[in-house]
Formats: structure tokens, sequence, C-alpha cells
């Protein structure tokens, strides 16, 4: 196949904006022709090459309109393609050529509280969506692939496809980087969802500070957003006003660089991952991590030199916090060689020539 249409509706939003515009060069370079499907702003980085075609598209991602109504003038021109991918499980209606979709995670399947009885069938209804309209599914893990078949009975071909650096830290594997001065600080960097484990943390900085630890802890974050999160994670904050915890509030990618850099120890304390991309952008700055011992975490990180603490388990972690986690910067170039979007693309773009 010889050309490609390719859904960015979802740059600018988080992991998958990121899985995205990290796919797309490659995209670009293999294909003789490129439809990317979105917003000016979303394409404005490939917009000028040659071999890209754009069609501006403001339909939101999981829409009414997108799943039944979808105009046919953009889908005469998307089916004039030979391939559609997305890097999601949304799939426009009406679309006649071969789609390829990915399924990072099903953790509001797998995780109870996270949304209600709707909002599980929703999901579930969006997922087997996917599976039945694509020719192939991509997931980020084999823990992924395995929870995917089993609970959602996925019979289709399903291939793993890891994350890896993103390309705003791309430059810190350059050994000439000048190293940025450590400062105390432990750093969390997730939602305020459940799984994210940030309850397990709290538990443990506080007990960790009772036996003389001095760090502080940043919260990539806006403590305002907690509130509506985890029950746990509410309740400390209503009950106490610790001053060595500190909230970013939103931040940049540039900023987000710095605190990696800076920063001592990251933790991902999380019970469920599809992935978890927090330790590796940590590890690629330098910092080493300290994350639960889920079984993704041992998939992506086992040959790595993290810390592991027994999930869910604060006194593990605390005695953790207190210890000084060593790092090996060569550590970084191992994890870029292993998880790398050049090999995920290439991946990708061997499954669809096989049509």
């Amino acid at each position: 196949m010889s050309t490609l249409a390719i859904d960015i509706r979802m740059i600018g939003s988080g992991g998958i904006g990121s899985f995205i515009s990290a796919l797309l060069p490659h995209f670009i370079s293999h294909y003789e022709k490129c439809l990317l499907i979105g917003s000016n702003k979303q394409a404005q980085d490939f917009i000028l090459n040659p071999k890209v075609e754009f069609l501006e598209c403001e339909i939101k991602t999981f829409s009414l309109k997108e799943m039944l109504f979808f105009p046919k003038g953009m889908l005469k021109k998307i089916n004039s393609y030979d391939a559609y991918f997305t890097p999601y499980c949304n799939i426009p209606n009406g679309i006649k050529i071969p789609v390829y979709s990915t399924i990072h995670d099903i953790v509001f399947l797998d995780v109870d509280g996270l949304t209600g009885r709707l909002g599980r069938l929703a999901r579930k209804i969006i997922y087997q969506r996917a599976i039945n309209k694509s020719k192939e599914i991509f997931t980020v893990s084999n823990f992924s692939k395995e929870r995917i078949q089993k609970k959602l009975k996925c019979k289709k071909a399903l291939t793993v496809i890891y994350n890896s650096v993103p390309s705003y830290l791309s430059d810190m594997l350059n050994s000439t980087v000048e190293k940025t001065q450590k400062e105390d600080i432990i750093l969390f960097v997730g939602n305020i969802k459940k799984h994210k484990g940030l309850s397990t943390l709290l538990k443990a900085f506080s007990l960790a500070k009772e036996k003389g630890l001095k760090s502080k802890l940043v919260i990539v974050g806006n403590k305002d957003n907690f509130r509506t999160g985890d029950e746990e994670v509410a309740a400390y904050f209503n009950k106490n006003n610790d001053n060595l915890i500190e909230f970013t509030g939103k931040i940049s990618n540039d900023e987000l660089k710095k605190l990696y850099e800076k920063s001592r120890v990251l933790v991902q304390p999380s019970l469920y991952e599809g992935f978890g991309m927090p330790p590796l952008e940590a590890m690629v700055c330098g910092t080493p991590a300290i994350i639960s011992n889920i079984p993704v975490f041992k998939e992506i990180y086992g040959d790595f030199p993290v810390t592991f603490f027994h999930v869910q388990d604060f006194s593990d972690l605390a005695e953790k916090l207190i210890q000084n986690v060593e790092f090996d910067k060569e550590t970084a170039r191992k994890l870029a060689s292993r998880y790398s979007y050049k090999n995920s693309a290439k991946t990708i773009m061997d499954a669809i020539s096989k049509v």
C-alpha cells in the first residue's frame, strides 16, 4: 500500500496526542502520500510537506456525528486512500478501506470505581466496535494484549507496539546535554484517577516524614482537580495542609522536562497501567524511578534498574522513599533502544503492507 489516511484529531491531548505525533514523521517518510485528518493547528508541523494532504475536520472524537453521521465528502476523500490508521479506538462510520486502530488499555473495564455501569457499557461498546471495524488492532504492552483478548474475547489480529520517548525529551539522549543540578524532590506525574495510586504515595510520604524524610513532594497537576478524583486523596487534603507538598498546576512540556531533570526520584505507585510513561520519561532525564510491582511494570521495566515496591503497600514505599536511589545514565540509552517509535511505526507499516 502506498497511501495512508491518519486521524490526528487527538494531537495536543495527552499521551495519545504524543503517540501519534511521534509516529507521523515515520509514516510520512514511508508512504507516497499521507492524508492528515484534523485541525490546521494539529497539522501545522507537517502540512507543508509535499507528501502530505490535509483534510480539515473539527468533528469531536467519539461523538454521535463521528460514529453515525460522518460527512460524505470527508468519507469520499478518506476512502480514496489505501488504508486508515487511528491512534485510538474511535472510527468514523462509513470508512470502506482497511482500518487499523489502537486500544491502549481497558482500565475502565478492569478497575472498579472509575466509572458507573453505563460508562463501562459505553466503553465496552466502543472497544467492541473498534475490534469489529478493524483489520488489525494495536496495543502498547503484552499485558494490555492479554486483557483485551480475555475481557473483550478479541479474536482479531492484535499486535504490541510499545510506547517510547516523546519528542520533547529526545535531546536528553545526547551525552553532551548539560546535567541539571538535582534537588530534594520526589515527583509524581499522573492523573487523579484511583488506579494511579496517589493515595498510597501520600500515606508513604507521611510515614517517611515521621522517619526523618526532608524531601518535597511535587505533584504535577492542579490541587482543585484532585477533589473530584480518588476519595482517599480528597480526604487527605481536606485533613492536611502540608507545606512539603506542592502542586504545579498545568505545565508545559518544557516545564515538565525541567522537573524530571532536577527531581531526586520519580514515584509511580499505579495499581494498573497499559504501559506507564512517566518512569521511562524520568529515566531518560537521568532520574531514577520507584514503581509498583504490577505486571505491566515488570514487563516494561523489569530489565532496568528501577526500584519496585509492593503495590498499595505504603510502608514498603515509605522505606524506599528514605533510601538513596542511584541511577546510571547509560540506562537511558538502553531504554531508548528498546522502546522506539521508529520500531513501532515499522511494526504498524508492516502489518498494513500485508493487506
